[in-house]
């Protein structure tokens, strides 16, 4: 059996016990470790001999799973201990018995493309760079009021958004803030990215699909109220002259799913509250 990791959210009080039932109940101990999403950061040496890692939690503690791992490429099996979980594919009472088919091989491999935003200075100077999953925001910081965000794509400029804040999604994404946003659905494996203005005031209102290979720079003329948020994860203020690149990340988050890929449909429609009834048409 391959070594494997385990990945909990700390804030839930039923994931360590859950963890703890798994590496017993499936003879793990002595080949896999343990930790919180929050300090996954700190198994970094053992990385290179981890063949699985389960997560335990919601999409947040996916997230920051992945976030940690995207560069070893190490797979994840998720089970959903959070409200709504479009990336888990496991429920907590079904881990024990389904997680065998998971360590045994079979099933197949998920790849879902992710984003890497640069935020330079006025002088073209690299600030800082992350990968994101799901997207990256540039909008207001603590003050309630609208920013100007000019937006170039691949060296043309296309507008200036009058808005609250401009996403660049992933499909993966698609079914997170941008679409609170009006954004359509996309299949987590294309290869896509979406421009979607949050609230915008005037101007381009709607959501563009760009090509996986875009790059797309963000600039809020505004920008001493302006802020970068990755994958919803701490709110990064940014200077007035700084400007935000967004293109696609040479890393890939890699899922196992052990359903067929038609599952998406069942699964997205239940998670929104849209199944009536299951009875499939003669």
């Amino acid at each position: 059996m391959p070594n494997v990791g385990f990945v909990y959210n700390a804030l839930v009080d039923e994931a360590p016990e859950l963890i703890a039932s798994l590496v017993s109940s499936l003879n793990l101990r002595g080949r896999s470790w343990v930790s919180s999403a929050y300090d996954l950061a700190s198994r970094e040496g053992e990385f290179a001999d981890t063949s699985l890692i389960v997560v335990a939690g919601g999409d947040g503690t996916i997230l920051r799973a992945v976030h940690s791992i995207a560069a070893h490429s190490i797979p994840i099996v998720a089970v959903n201990m959070g409200r709504v979980g479009f990336m888990s594919e496991l429920r907590v009472e079904e881990a024990a018995e389904r997680l065998p088919f998971y360590l045994n091989g079979n099933v197949r491999m998920e790849r879902r493309m992710m984003l890497r935003a640069t935020v330079t200075d006025g002088e073209g100077e690299r600030i800082l760079s992350a990968d994101a999953l799901n997207d990256v925001v540039v909008g207001r910081g603590g003050v309630a009021r609208l920013l100007d965000i000019d937006t170039v794509l691949d060296g043309e400029f296309l507008t200036s958004y009058r808005a609250d804040a401009v996403i660049v999604s992933t499909p993966t994404g698609s079914t997170g803030y941008a679409l609170s946003a009006g954004a359509p659905i996309f299949f987590p494996e294309a290869l896509m990215m979406m421009l979607q203005p949050v609230a915008a005031h005037t101007g381009l209102r709607d959501g563009l699909v760009l090509p996986h290979d875009t790059e797309v720079a963000l600039s809020a003329t505004d920008g001493k109220h302006a802020s970068l948020s990755v994958d919803g994860m701490d709110d990064v203020e940014l200077d007035p002259d700084s400007r935000v690149t967004v293109r696609r990340s040479p890393y890939e988050a890699v899922f196992l799913r052990a359903q067929p890929r038609t599952s998406f449909y069942t699964s997205l429609t239940r998670r929104l509250g849209l199944v009536y009834n299951l009875t499939p048409p003669p």
